[in-house]
């Protein structure tokens, strides 16, 4: 058994989380090594206790491993454990990273400058369209967007990155092989072949509370910085802050009406130090270091337009919907392209961010002349 079957013995064991891991490692030296310890060497370890010694020690009657390692690869993914060089180095500097993480995609160098994006799921028009915007421009200028796949803000990003032709991670809480909400399962495929999704989870492994927290927490911990941008006060949203915080990375939070309770949260996080973040180039100028304006090419904020102008197909069906001299409300757009709303909705920002389309109040299209 070599190192990485033996993380995800370890990943599969109840009781055993990153924290005790890293123990169990520091005292051990190598994962096949714990797995063949004693009882009595396992006891040997701080803080582990009989109960979790007993569930180690009798590992091969509980956990099917010939069964996950064949799972995973029919599924189409792979394991990515800490010394492998694709392991993001920011995950790697918090205190309880991930033992495995299951990926399906790509994990790149240019994955080191992620910026996180999340926010409620139950959001409003003007969060949508907000994170929309933030991820594309990111995007746009290299920056990965992170985010955790779920209704609301967190699609939006993802939407966004992807409309720009950037790289986004998708980061799940649930087994990989499953697609929650269901809605996003062909979001989830193109997240795969832009960037990748990911999850430290079992195959199989339905969602729960704890498991979406444990999600958050490596969101933050990819990330350069979090970037909140629509959330109530008790949005799980303000947790992924929080652990930004707490590994020492850079809070943004997008403001909003004073009257939204939608933005309650984000409000308070700016009341509390987060930086106040209305234009990607908020976040960009943070980590200059990075992308200095010197050396990064002009974001559409700055040019207003892509390098070419190449319309992909849903682009050109929702163009064709539209005239200069008529206003076409979004769901007229939605009906006479025959795309779903979602697809229509990002075709449409990313048509803004060309210039070749113009939003009207009240959702309102017209094309440029």
């Amino acid at each position: 058994m070599d190192s990485r079957e033996a993380l995800v013995a370890l990943n599969l064991i109840e009781g055993v989380g990153p924290v005790r891991a890293r123990a169990l490692l520091e005292h051990f030296g190598e994962a096949p090594a714990i797995l063949r310890a004693s009882r009595s060497q396992l006891l040997q370890v701080r803080n582990l206790g009989e109960e979790t010694a007993a569930a180690i020690c009798g590992w091969e009657k509980s956990v099917d491993l010939a069964g996950e390692m064949k799972r995973l690869n029919d599924f189409g993914c792979r394991v990515v454990i800490p010394s492998d060089a694709e392991y993001p180095a920011a995950l790697r500097e918090i205190y309880d990273p991930p033992l495995v993480l299951y990926v399906k995609g790509t994990l790149t160098a240019q994955d080191k400058n992620c910026v996180a994006m999340v926010g409620s799921r139950q959001t409003t028009h003007y969060g949508l369209e907000t994170a929309r915007k933030l991820a594309y421009q990111l995007a746009y200028v290299g920056v990965t967007v992170v985010s955790g796949g779920a209704r609301g803000i967190d699609t939006a990003a993802h939407q966004g990155a992807l409309a720009a032709k950037g790289r986004t991670l998708c980061v799940l809480g649930t087994g990989i092989n499953l697609v929650f909400p269901p809605e996003n399962q062909d979001l989830f495929a193109r997240i795969a072949e832009q960037g990748a999704v990911i999850s430290q989870f079992p195959i199989n492994r339905n969602g729960d509370r704890q498991s979406f927290a444990i999600r958050n927490r490596i969101v933050a911990g990819l990330a350069l910085g979090t970037v909140v941008v629509e959330a109530d006060l008790h949005s799980g949203a303000l947790i992924t802050a929080n652990f930004a915080t707490e590994y020492g990375r850079q809070v943004f939070a997008v403001p909003g009406r004073i009257d939204s309770p939608r933005s309650k949260g984000c409000h308070e996080l700016i009341k509390k130090g987060a930086k106040l973040c209305e234009s990607a180039e908020d976040v960009l100028s943070e980590f200059e270091y990075l992308f200095p304006p010197s050396n990064r090419p002009p974001g559409p904020a700055e040019t207003g337009v892509l390098p070419a102008l190449e319309l992909s197909a849903n682009e050109q069906a929702v163009l064709d919907t539209l005239t200069p001299a008529r206003e076409t409300s979004i769901d007229e757009v939605i009906r006479r392209s025959g795309l779903p709303s979602a697809t229509a909705s990002v075709a449409l920002l990313s048509l803004e961010m060309k210039r070749i389309v113009r939003q009207l109040p009240g959702r309102l299209f017209v094309r440029h002349r």
